[in-house]
Protein backbone atom coordinates (compact mmCIF):
# COMPACT_ATOMS: atom_id res chain seq x y z
CA UNK A 1 0.00 0.00 0.00
CA UNK A 2 1.79 2.86 -1.97
CA UNK A 3 1.18 6.49 0.02
CA UNK A 4 1.95 9.69 -2.29
CA UNK A 5 4.01 11.84 -0.15
CA UNK A 6 3.25 15.46 -0.75
CA UNK A 7 6.85 17.58 -1.35
CA UNK A 8 7.13 20.66 0.65
CA UNK A 9 10.27 23.18 -0.05
CA UNK A 10 11.29 25.82 2.68
CA UNK A 11 10.82 28.89 1.82
CA UNK A 12 14.79 29.93 1.33
CA UNK A 13 16.78 32.30 3.29
CA UNK A 14 17.16 36.20 3.24
CA UNK A 15 18.75 36.76 -0.29
CA UNK A 16 20.88 39.55 0.97
CA UNK A 17 22.08 37.68 3.96
CA UNK A 18 22.65 34.33 2.11
CA UNK A 19 24.77 36.32 -0.02
CA UNK A 20 26.99 38.00 2.70
CA UNK A 21 27.04 35.18 5.04
CA UNK A 22 28.22 33.00 1.67
CA UNK A 23 31.01 35.91 1.57
CA UNK A 24 32.40 36.37 4.87
CA UNK A 25 32.50 31.87 5.27
CA UNK A 26 33.99 31.24 2.11
CA UNK A 27 31.07 28.97 1.24
CA UNK A 28 28.81 27.78 -1.30
CA UNK A 29 25.43 30.11 -1.34
CA UNK A 30 23.39 26.52 -0.63
CA UNK A 31 24.84 25.61 2.23
CA UNK A 32 24.74 29.68 3.73
CA UNK A 33 21.20 29.54 3.09
CA UNK A 34 20.47 26.33 5.18
CA UNK A 35 22.28 28.22 7.69
CA UNK A 36 20.17 30.65 7.42
CA UNK A 37 17.06 28.66 7.44
CA UNK A 38 18.28 27.27 10.84
CA UNK A 39 18.50 30.90 12.02
CA UNK A 40 22.28 31.51 11.82
CA UNK A 41 22.89 35.04 10.68
CA UNK A 42 26.06 36.15 11.21
CA UNK A 43 30.15 34.83 10.72
CA UNK A 44 29.80 34.33 14.95
CA UNK A 45 26.62 32.15 15.05
CA UNK A 46 27.93 30.07 12.01
CA UNK A 47 30.98 29.24 14.10
CA UNK A 48 29.47 28.48 17.31
CA UNK A 49 26.96 26.13 15.06
CA UNK A 50 29.78 24.48 13.06
CA UNK A 51 32.38 24.32 15.90
CA UNK A 52 30.98 23.44 19.11
CA UNK A 53 32.53 24.46 22.53
CA UNK A 54 31.85 22.48 25.79
CA UNK A 55 32.06 25.96 27.41
CA UNK A 56 28.81 26.49 25.59
CA UNK A 57 26.94 24.39 28.14
CA UNK A 58 24.91 26.23 31.15
CA UNK A 59 25.87 26.12 34.90
CA UNK A 60 24.13 23.11 36.38
CA UNK A 61 23.72 25.16 39.52
CA UNK A 62 20.64 27.14 37.43
CA UNK A 63 18.38 24.00 37.94
CA UNK A 64 16.05 24.30 40.94
CA UNK A 65 16.99 22.34 43.47
CA UNK A 66 20.56 22.04 42.61
CA UNK A 67 21.89 23.11 45.29
CA UNK A 68 19.90 20.50 47.64
CA UNK A 69 21.14 17.91 45.55
CA UNK A 70 24.54 17.88 45.72
CA UNK A 71 24.28 18.37 49.81
CA UNK A 72 22.51 15.51 50.32
CA UNK A 73 24.57 13.43 48.21
CA UNK A 74 27.48 15.11 50.01
CA UNK A 75 25.79 14.17 52.98
CA UNK A 76 24.84 10.31 52.11
CA UNK A 77 28.46 9.90 51.29
CA UNK A 78 29.64 11.55 54.67
CA UNK A 79 27.55 8.98 56.40
CA UNK A 80 28.10 6.02 54.13
CA UNK A 81 24.97 5.61 53.40
CA UNK A 82 23.89 2.79 50.80
CA UNK A 83 22.55 4.91 47.91
CA UNK A 84 20.65 3.28 45.00
CA UNK A 85 20.23 4.15 41.67
CA UNK A 86 17.17 3.45 39.57
CA UNK A 87 16.22 4.04 36.53
CA UNK A 88 13.68 3.23 33.45
CA UNK A 89 14.50 0.19 31.83
CA UNK A 90 14.47 2.36 28.21
CA UNK A 91 17.56 3.36 26.89
CA UNK A 92 17.33 6.96 28.58
CA UNK A 93 16.51 5.24 31.86
CA UNK A 94 19.68 2.62 31.49
CA UNK A 95 22.20 5.03 30.40
CA UNK A 96 21.63 7.56 33.26
CA UNK A 97 22.04 5.08 35.67
CA UNK A 98 25.08 3.76 34.37
CA UNK A 99 26.29 7.27 34.10
CA UNK A 100 25.40 8.24 37.45
CA UNK A 101 26.67 4.65 39.32
CA UNK A 102 29.94 5.04 36.91
CA UNK A 103 30.94 8.36 38.23
CA UNK A 104 30.27 6.98 42.06
CA UNK A 105 31.18 4.19 42.05
CA UNK A 106 35.02 6.15 42.60
CA UNK A 107 33.69 6.44 45.76
CA UNK A 108 33.47 2.76 46.79
CA UNK A 109 31.24 -0.18 45.86
CA UNK A 110 30.41 -1.08 48.89
CA UNK A 111 27.53 0.92 49.36
CA UNK A 112 26.09 1.67 45.60
CA UNK A 113 24.01 -0.29 43.61
CA UNK A 114 21.34 0.27 41.01
CA UNK A 115 17.91 -1.25 40.39
CA UNK A 116 15.64 -1.51 37.04
CA UNK A 117 12.48 -2.39 37.43
CA UNK A 118 10.57 -5.31 35.11
CA UNK A 119 9.11 -4.17 32.10
CA UNK A 120 6.29 -7.13 32.91
CA UNK A 121 5.98 -7.09 36.55
CA UNK A 122 6.72 -3.59 37.58
CA UNK A 123 5.72 -1.51 34.71
CA UNK A 124 7.27 1.94 33.98
CA UNK A 125 9.03 4.36 36.85
CA UNK A 126 9.33 4.26 40.83
CA UNK A 127 7.77 0.82 42.04
CA UNK A 128 6.67 -0.49 45.27
CA UNK A 129 8.55 -3.58 44.63
CA UNK A 130 11.58 -1.09 43.93
CA UNK A 131 11.05 0.69 47.55
CA UNK A 132 10.75 -2.56 49.24
CA UNK A 133 13.43 -3.83 47.90
CA UNK A 134 15.63 -0.88 48.68
CA UNK A 135 14.24 -1.13 52.61
CA UNK A 136 15.33 -4.84 53.04
CA UNK A 137 18.68 -4.11 51.74
CA UNK A 138 19.67 -1.41 53.93
CA UNK A 139 19.43 1.93 51.35
CA UNK A 140 18.00 5.50 52.59
CA UNK A 141 18.62 7.45 49.69
CA UNK A 142 17.19 6.58 46.16
CA UNK A 143 18.62 8.33 43.00
CA UNK A 144 15.67 8.36 40.67
CA UNK A 145 16.65 8.76 36.73
CA UNK A 146 14.49 9.25 33.74
CA UNK A 147 11.49 8.79 36.23
CA UNK A 148 9.73 9.90 39.38
CA UNK A 149 8.43 13.31 38.79
CA UNK A 150 4.97 11.60 39.16
CA UNK A 151 5.56 9.22 41.88
CA UNK A 152 3.81 11.41 44.90
CA UNK A 153 2.62 8.27 46.96
CA UNK A 154 5.99 5.87 45.73
CA UNK A 155 7.72 8.69 47.40
CA UNK A 156 5.91 8.88 50.52
CA UNK A 157 5.30 5.24 51.20
CA UNK A 158 9.67 5.23 50.96
CA UNK A 159 9.87 8.28 53.57
CA UNK A 160 7.64 6.00 55.57
CA UNK A 161 10.32 3.49 55.27
CA UNK A 162 13.54 6.02 56.03
CA UNK A 163 14.48 6.36 52.19
CA UNK A 164 14.69 9.91 50.74
CA UNK A 165 14.99 10.67 47.25
CA UNK A 166 16.79 12.68 44.76
CA UNK A 167 14.76 13.00 41.66
CA UNK A 168 16.45 13.54 37.84
CA UNK A 169 14.03 13.44 35.37
CA UNK A 170 12.65 15.37 32.28
CA UNK A 171 9.25 14.63 31.85
CA UNK A 172 6.42 17.24 32.87
CA UNK A 173 5.37 17.40 36.30
CA UNK A 174 1.97 17.42 37.66
CA UNK A 175 0.98 20.38 39.57
CA UNK A 176 2.15 19.06 42.90
CA UNK A 177 6.12 17.78 43.29
CA UNK A 178 6.87 14.60 45.32
CA UNK A 179 8.33 15.19 48.67
CA UNK A 180 12.11 14.27 48.08
CA UNK A 181 15.01 15.75 49.37
CA UNK A 182 15.31 17.33 45.60
CA UNK A 183 13.44 17.23 42.94
CA UNK A 184 15.87 18.46 39.83
CA UNK A 185 13.34 18.42 36.50
CA UNK A 186 14.30 21.44 34.00
CA UNK A 187 10.40 21.01 33.23
CA UNK A 188 9.40 22.10 36.44
CA UNK A 189 7.31 25.37 36.22
CA UNK A 190 9.15 27.14 39.02
CA UNK A 191 12.93 26.34 37.36
CA UNK A 192 14.67 28.79 35.28
CA UNK A 193 17.05 26.34 33.71
CA UNK A 194 17.94 27.94 30.06
CA UNK A 195 17.10 24.58 28.41
CA UNK A 196 14.26 22.01 29.21
CA UNK A 197 15.33 19.48 26.90
CA UNK A 198 17.49 17.40 28.29
CA UNK A 199 17.47 13.72 28.38
CA UNK A 200 17.08 11.94 31.67
CA UNK A 201 20.22 11.15 31.44
CA UNK A 202 21.43 14.88 30.30
CA UNK A 203 19.19 15.52 34.07
CA UNK A 204 21.59 12.92 35.41
CA UNK A 205 24.85 14.06 33.98
CA UNK A 206 24.32 17.92 35.22
CA UNK A 207 23.84 16.55 38.66
CA UNK A 208 27.14 14.78 38.71
CA UNK A 209 28.92 17.94 36.57
CA UNK A 210 27.58 19.70 39.99
CA UNK A 211 28.62 17.69 42.42
CA UNK A 212 32.16 17.38 40.58
CA UNK A 213 32.06 21.13 40.81
CA UNK A 214 31.72 21.18 44.71
CA UNK A 215 34.13 18.44 44.97
CA UNK A 216 36.92 20.51 42.95
CA UNK A 217 36.81 17.49 40.46
CA UNK A 218 37.61 18.98 37.11
CA UNK A 219 35.57 19.01 34.50
CA UNK A 220 37.79 16.38 32.30
CA UNK A 221 37.41 14.00 34.21
CA UNK A 222 33.41 14.08 33.41
CA UNK A 223 34.25 13.61 29.36
CA UNK A 224 34.34 10.08 29.67
CA UNK A 225 30.70 9.89 30.51
CA UNK A 226 29.83 11.42 27.63
CA UNK A 227 29.18 8.49 25.04
CA UNK A 228 26.53 7.47 27.22
CA UNK A 229 24.90 10.84 27.22
CA UNK A 230 25.14 10.55 23.60
CA UNK A 231 23.33 7.17 23.20
CA UNK A 232 20.25 8.58 25.52
CA UNK A 233 20.15 11.81 23.54
CA UNK A 234 19.92 9.97 20.30
CA UNK A 235 17.78 7.11 21.84
CA UNK A 236 15.51 9.35 23.48
CA UNK A 237 14.74 11.65 20.37
CA UNK A 238 15.07 14.97 22.75
CA UNK A 239 16.26 17.77 20.43
CA UNK A 240 19.49 17.97 19.08
CA UNK A 241 19.63 22.12 19.66
CA UNK A 242 21.43 24.35 22.28
CA UNK A 243 22.67 22.31 25.00
CA UNK A 244 21.83 18.81 23.85
CA UNK A 245 24.09 19.22 20.74
CA UNK A 246 27.12 20.39 22.07
CA UNK A 247 26.78 16.94 24.71
CA UNK A 248 25.73 15.19 21.62
CA UNK A 249 28.93 16.36 19.40
CA UNK A 250 31.22 15.99 22.21
CA UNK A 251 29.73 12.84 23.40
CA UNK A 252 29.89 11.36 19.20
CA UNK A 253 33.84 12.54 19.62
CA UNK A 254 33.82 10.22 22.82
CA UNK A 255 32.04 7.24 21.42
CA UNK A 256 33.98 7.28 18.04
CA UNK A 257 37.65 7.66 19.90
CA UNK A 258 37.62 6.17 23.17
CA UNK A 259 34.24 4.26 24.02
CA UNK A 260 33.57 2.06 27.54
CA UNK A 261 34.09 -1.38 27.24
CA UNK A 262 30.57 -2.20 26.85
CA UNK A 263 29.79 0.32 24.48
CA UNK A 264 32.29 -0.84 21.89
CA UNK A 265 31.20 -4.48 22.40
CA UNK A 266 27.71 -3.12 20.67
CA UNK A 267 29.58 -1.27 18.68
CA UNK A 268 31.54 -4.43 17.08
CA UNK A 269 28.17 -6.46 17.15
CA UNK A 270 26.68 -3.81 15.14
CA UNK A 271 29.42 -3.77 12.53
CA UNK A 272 30.22 -0.63 13.15
CA UNK A 273 33.64 -0.60 14.21
CA UNK A 274 35.56 0.87 10.85
CA UNK A 275 32.97 3.70 10.78
CA UNK A 276 32.62 7.12 12.50
CA UNK A 277 29.40 6.77 14.81
CA UNK A 278 26.26 8.83 13.51
CA UNK A 279 23.48 9.73 15.40
CA UNK A 280 21.77 7.24 12.79
CA UNK A 281 23.80 4.61 13.58
CA UNK A 282 23.09 4.54 17.62
CA UNK A 283 19.27 5.68 16.55
CA UNK A 284 18.99 2.10 14.22
CA UNK A 285 21.92 0.00 15.77
CA UNK A 286 23.19 0.46 19.52
CA UNK A 287 20.11 1.63 21.05
CA UNK A 288 17.90 -0.96 19.97
CA UNK A 289 20.26 -3.54 21.28
CA UNK A 290 20.12 -1.77 24.61
CA UNK A 291 16.74 -1.47 24.56
CA UNK A 292 15.96 -5.36 23.71
CA UNK A 293 17.34 -6.49 27.31
CA UNK A 294 14.49 -4.54 28.81
CA UNK A 295 12.23 -5.78 26.57
CA UNK A 296 12.93 -9.50 26.18
CA UNK A 297 14.19 -9.88 29.71
CA UNK A 298 15.62 -7.25 31.88
CA UNK A 299 17.29 -3.70 31.37
CA UNK A 300 19.45 -4.26 34.13
CA UNK A 301 21.63 -5.98 31.80
CA UNK A 302 22.27 -3.24 29.99
CA UNK A 303 23.00 -1.71 32.79
CA UNK A 304 25.82 -4.42 33.60
CA UNK A 305 26.89 -4.21 30.15
CA UNK A 306 27.11 -0.45 30.19
CA UNK A 307 29.54 -0.55 33.72
CA UNK A 308 31.67 -3.31 32.82
CA UNK A 309 35.16 -2.97 33.07
CA UNK A 310 36.47 -6.26 31.77
CA UNK A 311 36.23 -6.90 28.29
CA UNK A 312 35.61 -10.41 28.43
CA UNK A 313 32.52 -9.87 30.83
CA UNK A 314 31.92 -6.93 28.17
CA UNK A 315 31.54 -9.18 25.43
CA UNK A 316 29.77 -11.97 27.07
CA UNK A 317 26.85 -9.85 28.31
CA UNK A 318 26.89 -8.29 24.80
CA UNK A 319 26.74 -11.20 23.10
CA UNK A 320 23.72 -12.15 25.09
CA UNK A 321 22.00 -8.76 24.76
CA UNK A 322 22.59 -9.29 20.96
CA UNK A 323 20.75 -12.19 21.34
CA UNK A 324 18.03 -10.44 22.81
CA UNK A 325 18.15 -8.07 20.19
CA UNK A 326 18.00 -10.93 17.55
CA UNK A 327 14.72 -12.55 19.60
CA UNK A 328 13.07 -8.95 19.49
CA UNK A 329 13.91 -8.45 15.35
CA UNK A 330 12.13 -11.75 15.02
CA UNK A 331 9.18 -10.74 17.45
CA UNK A 332 8.59 -7.73 15.60
CA UNK A 333 9.08 -8.82 11.89
CA UNK A 334 6.37 -11.86 12.57
CA UNK A 335 4.14 -9.47 14.77
CA UNK A 336 4.41 -6.76 12.21
CA UNK A 337 3.08 -9.48 9.07
CA UNK A 338 0.23 -10.50 11.33
CA UNK A 339 -0.93 -6.67 12.55
CA UNK A 340 -0.62 -5.78 9.22
CA UNK A 341 -2.59 -8.36 7.66
CA UNK A 342 -5.37 -7.71 10.38
CA UNK A 343 -5.54 -4.38 9.39
CA UNK A 344 -6.02 -4.32 6.06
CA UNK A 345 -8.69 -7.86 6.44
CA UNK A 346 -10.87 -5.63 9.03
CA UNK A 347 -14.19 -4.13 7.53
CA UNK A 348 -13.98 -0.92 6.17
CA UNK A 349 -10.02 -0.35 6.68
CA UNK A 350 -9.65 1.78 3.19
CA UNK A 351 -12.44 3.99 4.66
CA UNK A 352 -10.85 4.24 8.48
CA UNK A 353 -9.06 7.14 10.49
CA UNK A 354 -7.20 4.89 12.41
CA UNK A 355 -5.89 1.28 12.93
CA UNK A 356 -6.39 -0.61 16.11
CA UNK A 357 -4.84 -4.71 15.86
CA UNK A 358 -5.18 -7.11 18.79
CA UNK A 359 -3.94 -10.54 19.45
CA UNK A 360 -3.61 -12.01 23.24
CA UNK A 361 -0.47 -13.97 22.05
CA UNK A 362 1.70 -11.23 21.18
CA UNK A 363 4.77 -10.39 23.04
CA UNK A 364 4.41 -7.05 24.93
CA UNK A 365 7.84 -5.90 24.49
CA UNK A 366 7.58 -5.34 21.11
CA UNK A 367 4.52 -3.81 20.12
CA UNK A 368 5.14 -0.30 19.93
CA UNK A 369 7.74 -1.21 17.69
CA UNK A 370 5.12 -3.00 15.86
CA UNK A 371 2.22 0.07 16.15
CA UNK A 372 5.35 2.41 14.53
CA UNK A 373 5.72 0.01 11.44
CA UNK A 374 1.87 0.30 10.99
CA UNK A 375 2.09 4.11 11.12
CA UNK A 376 5.09 3.82 8.21
CA UNK A 377 3.25 1.80 6.35
CA UNK A 378 -0.89 2.98 6.57
CA UNK A 379 0.06 6.33 7.78
CA UNK A 380 -2.99 7.04 10.18
CA UNK A 381 -3.18 6.91 14.19
CA UNK A 382 -2.38 3.41 15.35
CA UNK A 383 -2.56 0.75 18.37
CA UNK A 384 -1.52 -2.85 18.80
CA UNK A 385 -2.27 -4.58 21.76
CA UNK A 386 -2.01 -8.09 23.40
CA UNK A 387 -2.99 -9.57 26.93
CA UNK A 388 -1.07 -9.33 29.93
CA UNK A 389 -2.24 -9.86 33.53
CA UNK A 390 -5.93 -10.46 32.58
CA UNK A 391 -6.21 -7.63 30.72
CA UNK A 392 -5.63 -5.96 27.60
CA UNK A 393 -2.84 -3.10 26.92
CA UNK A 394 -0.73 -2.26 24.87
CA UNK A 395 1.22 1.11 22.83
CA UNK A 396 0.02 3.38 20.47
CA UNK A 397 1.58 5.82 18.10
CA UNK A 398 0.81 8.85 15.99
CA UNK A 399 1.42 10.98 13.21
CA UNK A 400 2.83 14.25 12.71
CA UNK A 401 0.25 16.53 13.91
CA UNK A 402 -2.21 14.74 15.43
CA UNK A 403 -2.37 14.40 19.51
CA UNK A 404 -3.35 10.69 20.06
CA UNK A 405 -2.61 11.49 23.90
CA UNK A 406 -5.74 13.50 23.55
CA UNK A 407 -7.95 11.29 21.55
CA UNK A 408 -7.29 7.93 24.12
CA UNK A 409 -8.10 10.86 26.77
CA UNK A 410 -11.34 11.15 25.15
CA UNK A 411 -12.22 7.13 25.28
CA UNK A 412 -11.09 7.03 29.45
CA UNK A 413 -14.05 6.38 30.35
CA UNK A 414 -13.51 2.60 28.94
CA UNK A 415 -9.39 2.34 30.03
CA UNK A 416 -7.95 1.28 33.18
CA UNK A 417 -5.13 3.02 33.17
CA UNK A 418 -2.98 5.24 30.25
CA UNK A 419 -0.20 7.64 29.88
CA UNK A 420 1.84 8.85 27.54
CA UNK A 421 2.47 12.27 25.37
CA UNK A 422 0.99 13.36 21.75
CA UNK A 423 2.96 10.91 19.32
CA UNK A 424 3.14 7.61 21.96
CA UNK A 425 0.98 5.99 24.62
CA UNK A 426 0.52 2.91 26.33
CA UNK A 427 -2.73 2.01 28.03
CA UNK A 428 -4.65 -0.60 29.53
CA UNK A 429 -8.27 -2.10 29.22
CA UNK A 430 -10.67 -4.58 30.35
CA UNK A 431 -11.65 -7.45 27.45
CA UNK A 432 -15.51 -6.94 27.30
CA UNK A 433 -14.57 -2.89 26.90
CA UNK A 434 -12.54 -3.75 23.19
CA UNK A 435 -14.87 -3.40 20.87
CA UNK A 436 -16.48 -0.70 22.23
CA UNK A 437 -12.93 1.21 22.24
CA UNK A 438 -12.02 0.54 18.71
CA UNK A 439 -15.85 2.04 17.87
CA UNK A 440 -15.20 5.41 20.01
CA UNK A 441 -10.94 5.53 19.58
CA UNK A 442 -12.09 5.74 15.55
CA UNK A 443 -15.05 8.08 16.00
CA UNK A 444 -12.41 10.31 18.45
CA UNK A 445 -10.23 10.46 15.43
CA UNK A 446 -12.09 10.53 12.27
CA UNK A 447 -14.09 14.00 14.02
CA UNK A 448 -10.54 15.24 14.83
CA UNK A 449 -8.32 14.29 11.80
CA UNK A 450 -8.11 15.52 8.25
CA UNK A 451 -7.14 14.76 4.93
CA UNK A 452 -3.83 16.92 4.73
CA UNK A 453 -2.65 15.34 8.05
CA UNK A 454 -3.18 11.95 6.73
CA UNK A 455 -1.27 13.25 3.85
CA UNK A 456 2.65 12.42 4.68
CA UNK A 457 4.83 14.81 4.31
CA UNK A 458 8.21 15.21 3.17
CA UNK A 459 10.03 18.69 4.24
CA UNK A 460 12.60 20.15 1.66
CA UNK A 461 15.05 22.45 2.69
CA UNK A 462 16.29 23.96 -1.19
CA UNK A 463 17.12 22.28 -4.82
CA UNK A 464 20.43 20.96 -5.43
CA UNK A 465 22.46 20.35 -8.54
CA UNK A 466 24.34 17.18 -8.70
CA UNK A 467 27.61 19.49 -9.53
CA UNK A 468 27.32 21.66 -6.05
CA UNK A 469 27.99 17.85 -4.92
CA UNK A 470 31.86 18.48 -4.05
CA UNK A 471 33.87 17.16 -1.68
CA UNK A 472 34.17 20.96 0.01
CA UNK A 473 30.52 20.87 -0.16
CA UNK A 474 30.22 17.55 1.88
CA UNK A 475 32.97 18.49 4.11
CA UNK A 476 30.89 21.89 5.16
CA UNK A 477 28.03 19.85 5.38
CA UNK A 478 29.49 17.46 8.01
CA UNK A 479 29.56 20.08 10.40
CA UNK A 480 26.34 20.50 10.25
CA UNK A 481 26.31 17.00 12.74
CA UNK A 482 25.14 15.67 14.95
CA UNK A 483 21.87 15.65 12.60
CA UNK A 484 18.53 14.93 14.82
CA UNK A 485 14.87 16.27 15.98
CA UNK A 486 15.32 20.12 15.80
CA UNK A 487 18.40 19.63 13.76
CA UNK A 488 17.41 17.34 10.78
CA UNK A 489 19.50 16.30 8.24
CA UNK A 490 19.21 18.63 5.23
CA UNK A 491 17.35 17.15 2.85
CA UNK A 492 17.50 18.39 -1.60
CA UNK A 493 15.72 18.02 -4.74
CA UNK A 494 17.37 17.00 -7.56
CA UNK A 495 15.41 16.76 -11.02
CA UNK A 496 15.41 14.93 -14.04
CA UNK A 497 18.24 12.16 -12.85
CA UNK A 498 18.36 8.90 -14.17
CA UNK A 499 19.88 5.30 -13.41
CA UNK A 500 23.37 5.19 -15.56
CA UNK A 501 22.39 1.21 -16.20
CA UNK A 502 23.57 -0.71 -13.52
CA UNK A 503 20.99 0.07 -10.76
CA UNK A 504 19.14 -2.92 -8.91
CA UNK A 505 16.86 -4.08 -6.39
CA UNK A 506 18.57 -5.29 -3.01
CA UNK A 507 17.53 -6.79 0.17
CA UNK A 508 16.59 -9.57 1.71
CA UNK A 509 13.41 -9.17 0.13
CA UNK A 510 14.56 -7.18 -2.84
CA UNK A 511 12.40 -3.69 -1.22
CA UNK A 512 15.44 -1.22 -2.12
CA UNK A 513 16.63 -0.05 -4.97
CA UNK A 514 20.66 0.62 -5.13
CA UNK A 515 21.63 3.75 -7.65
CA UNK A 516 24.17 4.74 -9.58
CA UNK A 517 22.66 8.47 -10.53
CA UNK A 518 23.33 10.88 -13.56
CA UNK A 519 21.62 14.37 -13.78
CA UNK A 520 21.02 15.00 -17.12
CA UNK A 521 23.30 18.21 -18.10
CA UNK A 522 26.40 16.09 -16.59
CA UNK A 523 26.35 12.69 -17.83
CA UNK A 524 29.70 11.78 -17.02
CA UNK A 525 29.43 12.32 -13.59
CA UNK A 526 27.41 9.67 -11.26
CA UNK A 527 27.05 9.55 -7.69
CA UNK A 528 25.67 6.36 -5.48
CA UNK A 529 22.14 6.06 -3.92
CA UNK A 530 20.26 3.90 -1.88
CA UNK A 531 16.32 4.24 -1.74
CA UNK A 532 14.69 1.76 0.80
CA UNK A 533 11.76 0.40 0.19
CA UNK A 534 11.24 1.83 -3.30
CA UNK A 535 11.78 -0.99 -5.54
CA UNK A 536 7.84 -0.61 -7.34
CA UNK A 537 10.31 1.66 -9.38
CA UNK A 538 13.18 -0.43 -10.53
CA UNK A 539 11.30 -1.09 -14.13
CA UNK A 540 10.98 2.59 -14.58
CA UNK A 541 14.31 3.68 -14.07
CA UNK A 542 15.75 0.66 -15.66
CA UNK A 543 13.89 1.44 -18.97
CA UNK A 544 16.05 4.97 -18.96
CA UNK A 545 13.29 7.04 -17.41
CA UNK A 546 13.79 10.49 -15.68
CA UNK A 547 12.70 10.80 -12.31
CA UNK A 548 12.94 13.53 -9.83
CA UNK A 549 14.44 12.41 -6.15
CA UNK A 550 14.27 14.23 -2.91
CA UNK A 551 17.74 12.73 -0.75
CA UNK A 552 20.07 13.72 2.10
CA UNK A 553 23.53 12.79 1.57
CA UNK A 554 25.79 10.94 4.06
CA UNK A 555 28.86 8.77 4.23
CA UNK A 556 28.73 4.94 3.24
CA UNK A 557 31.50 2.66 4.87
CA UNK A 558 32.84 -0.44 3.17
CA UNK A 559 35.56 -2.16 4.32
CA UNK A 560 36.44 0.84 6.53
CA UNK A 561 36.41 3.51 3.32
CA UNK A 562 33.70 6.02 3.26
CA UNK A 563 32.36 7.33 0.00
CA UNK A 564 29.42 9.72 -0.19
CA UNK A 565 25.97 8.19 -0.84
CA UNK A 566 22.52 9.63 -1.06
CA UNK A 567 19.90 8.56 1.22
CA UNK A 568 16.87 8.86 -1.14
CA UNK A 569 13.90 10.17 0.68
CA UNK A 570 11.25 10.04 -2.58
CA UNK A 571 10.79 9.50 -5.82
CA UNK A 572 8.90 11.40 -8.44
CA UNK A 573 8.10 9.42 -11.90
CA UNK A 574 8.99 11.67 -14.83
CA UNK A 575 6.70 10.11 -17.28
CA UNK A 576 8.53 9.94 -21.11
CA UNK A 577 11.27 7.90 -22.63
CA UNK A 578 14.88 8.54 -23.60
Amino acid sequence: MAIEKKWIVKEPGNPALVRQLAADLGVDQTLANLLVQRNVRTVNEARSFLRPQLNQINDPFLMKDMDKAVERLFLALERQEKILIYGDYDVDGTTAVALVFSFLRRYGDENLDYYIPNRYAEGYGVSLKGIDWAHENGFTLIIALDCGIKAIEKVLYAKERGIEFIICDHHLPDEHLPDAAAVLDPKRIDCGYPFDDLSGCGVGFKFMQAFAYRKGIPFEELLPLLDLLAVSIASDLVSITGENRVLAYFGLKQLNQSPRKGLLSIIKLSGLEKHMITVDDIVFKIGPRLNAAGRMESGKTAVDLLTSRDDGDAKIIGDTINTHNNDRKNEDRKITQEASEMAIQSIDFIHKRSTVVYNPDWHKGVLGIVASRLVETYYRPTIVLCRSNGFITGSARSIPGFDLYEAIEKCSDLLENFGGHMYAAGLTLKEENFKEFCEKFESVVASKITDELLTPVVNIDTYLDFKQITPRFFNVLKQFQPFGPGNPSPVFISERVYDNGNGRKVGSESGHLKLELIQEDDFHRHISAIAFNRSEHFEHLKSGNPVDICYSIAENYYRGIANLQLIVKDIKLIEETI
